[in-house]
């Protein structure tokens, strides 16, 4: 039995907007040990974002940085704060290291991932 994810076809992959963010700003979560909340401009717009990294990364080092996100996903609130939109990350299979998914070039907020 494989852990695969069920195969999609191209529509439902188009349906998802990716677009580079950069991280205006970034703190711990008040009330949870694995998150932090992060401030982001889409170029069009800034949102708030919440994710389960402060056990890889610093709230500071994050700032400043270009990032992947899901822009169109469903807001839903993570531990009393609105998460407007997933960043991207890859992981290992026990989670020991996690990274931020980063464009290799700088390109403005709002770009689209294609």
């Amino acid at each position: 039995m494989s852990d695969a994810p069920d195969t999609i076809v191209f529509d439902d992959f188009a349906k998802i907007d990716l677009r580079v963010a950069k991280v205006l700003e970034a703190k711990e979560h008040p009330d949870a040990d694995k998150l932090l909340v992060l401030q982001i401009d889409l170029g069009d717009e800034q949102r708030q974002l919440v994710a389960g990294l402060k056990q890889y990364y610093q709230a500071e080092d994050l700032v400043g940085k270009l990032i992947v996100v899901v822009k169109n996903l469903k807001p839903r609130k993570m531990r009393g704060e609105e998460s407007q939109g997933m960043l991207l990350a890859a992981s290992d299979d026990d989670k020991a290291q996690v990274v931020v998914i980063s464009p290799t070039a700088d390109i403005k907020p709002g770009a689209r991932v294609s």
